[in-house]
């Protein structure tokens, strides 16, 4: 070998990374989306088999919703041009008050626990009507022994992007059923023969505002409580997981970094290997659970061992005893990160309350169905839109407490995704109009059907009761 070859410098040239991220590939979502085409020709919901109200009933009931529809949807782009986030949502709040006292309804605004939280009633009780401070201290029947029935809005926005999962669309559907009821009642006392609750619910994103106000007594004396959520397809039912969320801290050691690391331990160390560790620990975990975690602190200058790091993360499974034993998995991840570090460890589960998965009632599900047939639509039964794609609703933790349906309406395009600035403009489409009004009604007329037959009124329970009742939803993780 010459000096010449052994003193040059290596000629070669390094990959150099672009200045921006690779494009994700849509190979699998493609995929998904070609399945779910080839479903839809042969998908059919069986609807249902119960008589529910009369035909006569339905057609005032829908001419009643139709009736509101400029109004509603007023109201639906009011909430979209106004967003307001979890908590906050006063304007918000405030004009659905507005709203049904315009129509002769006096709300309550602040109750059960939240300032931006919303009731009214059709039919009260006495109990109800004269100490309108305490909502929950009616029976649960009313003196017809009709069910006390419940449909719920959310309006709360998210940040930045704003009305992105479409809670403005969801809001008018709610109060639009109730004032339909509301109408329809005015006309005729016997057609609606028992008592109709409005809860409008703040902080579904991010939060768990049904879960503060059910702790409060907002679903206390109730038998069934229906919503229902915007979406790129009309389906019955679809897949929403349980969720919960956990930080934990990382408390370790200071030491300079180059002169004495030995004298450290590394909380960013511990923390690095908890996110690790989580990454191994999906290959053991079910293709439903889903595991997402940031590390928010890690220290402040490379010099120094850090002594404390932060990973805050979301935990889901889609049933209350997966995401138990998902929860036990990941909290041993963490502890164990911490060992091998020699760090301590603080875990927190849960700053706010969890949000347990749906638990969809069928029996009150094939009413929807067929309500929305009425209107020309024809929501697709559970499975023919992927059920990978799924996320969280604090409705979940209603319908372990009394029976509920929560099924999509189509408002957007289907390759509009929720949470996404798309998603926020499509929610003031004329699909989002047309889907305001069709859902408004659908809602309406489930809980009609409820109340006027007594065979699906004892099917809906007898199902929930089946499927293991109601559960202790603040007591479950414990």
């Amino acid at each position: 070998m010459t000096a010449d070859s052994t003193s040059s410098p290596r000629n070669y040239s390094a990959p150099v990374p672009p200045s921006t991220p690779v494009p994700p590939s849509t190979h699998f979502i493609d995929r998904l989306q070609a399945a779910t085409d080839a479903a839809l020709s042969t998908a059919h919901h069986p609807g249902s088999s119960f008589d529910g109200a009369s035909a006569d009933l339905h057609s005032r009931l829908e001419a009643h919703v139709d009736a509101l529809r400029d109004e509603l949807v007023d109201l639906m782009l009011d909430l979209a041009a106004h967003p307001e986030t979890a908590f906050q949502e006063h304007r918000s709040a405030q004009a659905i008050v507005d709203l049904l006292a315009r129509h002769g309804v006096d709300a309550q605004l602040g109750v059960h626990g939240l300032e931006t939280a919303v009731r009214a009633e059709i039919n009260p009780t006495p109990a109800s009507a004269d100490d309108p401070d305490s909502p929950t201290n009616a029976p649960t029947e009313t003196p017809t022994g009709a069910p006390v029935v419940a449909v719920l809005s959310e309006y709360d926005a998210l940040p930045v992007i704003g009305h992105g999962c479409g809670h403005n669309v969801i809001a008018v559907m709610g109060l639009g059923a109730f004032l339909g009821l509301k109408k329809l009642a005015d006309e005729d006392p016997a057609a609606v023969p028992g008592r109709v609750v409005f809860l409008g619910t703040p902080a579904e994103e991010g939060h768990t505002g049904k879960e503060y106000m059910a702790r409060e007594g907002a679903f206390d004396g109730l038998d069934v409580a229906v919503m229902a959520h915007g979406y790129g397809y009309d389906l019955a039912d679809q897949l929403w997981l349980g969720r919960r969320t956990l930080t934990v801290e990382f408390h370790g050691h200071t030491a300079h970094a180059s002169a004495q690391p030995f004298m450290g331990r590394n909380a960013l160390d511990a923390a690095s290997l908890m996110y690790q560790g989580l990454g191994v620990l999906r290959q053991q975990t079910p293709p439903s659970d889903r595991i997402h975690a940031v590390i928010t602190s890690g220290g402040d200058r490379a010099s120094v061992i850090p002594d404390y790091a932060r990973v805050e993360m979301y935990v889901r499974s889609p049933a209350p005893e997966t995401l138990r034993d998902l929860s036990s998995r990941v909290e041993d991840v963490a502890r164990g990160a911490a060992l091998m570090t020699g760090c301590g460890v603080t875990v927190g589960w849960d700053q706010h309350p969890p949000s347990l998965p749906v638990r969809t009632n069928e029996a009150l599900t094939g009413r929807w169905v067929e309500a929305q047939r009425r209107r020309g639509r024809n929501p697709l039964p559970r499975g023919v839109v992927s059920e990978t794609l799924a996320a969280s609703t604090d409705f979940g933790n209603v319908s372990y407490r009394i029976p509920g349906i929560h099924p999509l309406i189509r408002v957007s395009d289907s390759d509009v995704a929720l949470h996404t600035r798309e998603f926020a403009e499509a929610a003031t489409s004329d699909l989002a109009k047309s889907g305001a009004t069709d859902g408004a009604y659908g809602l309406a007329a489930s809980l009609l059907d409820v109340l006027h037959d007594p065979a699906l009124a004892q099917a809906v329970k007898d199902e929930f009761e089946s499927a293991g009742g109601a559960i202790d939803v603040p007591g479950y993780f414990d």
